[in-house]
């Protein structure tokens, strides 16, 4: 792992989250599959710290049949609450339900669009944004690209996409470059 460079500073000192920051955080995501398991771990994150999120990833992608979309669209009661006696997730009735509403959602908008990929890049004109953050401080918890993404996302559906979750969603999968100026990252994304 790169220890030994400059990191954005809420980097912890975790082996998970160092990981996640050198080699996923803001990077440009453009896979349907991955663009879901995203979206449904920002949601599964609401009121927590994304390292519980991170430490259960694992276990999500186990519970949730590697984040396969048409199958989790399909979940019925049995498996919901097979769902909610696994210890390895977030046993939120209302996040396991908007995993399987946003589903559906996620499959209609690839219809229509052809890819969620090719939806979802169209809230940053297809390119990532690019920031200029020097401090913690400077972040914002939300955008106007977020908040627009987040009300088409509600009206299409989707449940767990207010425009913070949103915000975190465009951080992770690189719609929105968010590296500070400092990190080594930041040029190399």
């Amino acid at each position: 792992m790169k220890n030994d460079k400059n990191k954005c500073e809420w980097v912890g000192n975790d082996p998970l989250d160092i990981e996640y920051h050198d080699f996923e955080w803001g990077i440009p995501v453009h896979d349907d599959k991955k663009l879901f398991e995203m979206l449904i771990l920002e949601g599964a994150q609401a009121g927590l710290s994304w390292m519980t999120i991170l430490k259960k990833r694992k276990n999500y992608k186990k519970a949730f049949d590697l984040f396969d979309i048409k199958k989790i669209a399909k979940y019925d009661s049995k498996k919901i609450n097979s769902l909610l006696a696994d210890s390895g997730i977030i046993r939120n009735r209302l996040k396991i339900a908007a995993a399987i509403q946003n589903a559906k959602s996620f499959i209609l908008v690839q219809k229509e669009f052809g890819s969620f990929d090719k939806y979802i890049w169209g809230f940053v004109n297809y390119k990532p944004i690019k920031n200029s953050f020097k401090n913690l401080d400077d972040y914002p918890t939300r955008t106007k690209e977020a908040e627009t993404m987040s009300k088409d996302l509600l009206k299409r559906g989707f449940k767990f996409v207010g425009p913070t979750i949103c915000y975190a969603f465009m951080q992770a999968v690189g719609m929105v470059n968010d590296h500070q100026l400092q990190c080594f990252r930041y040029n190399e994304i």
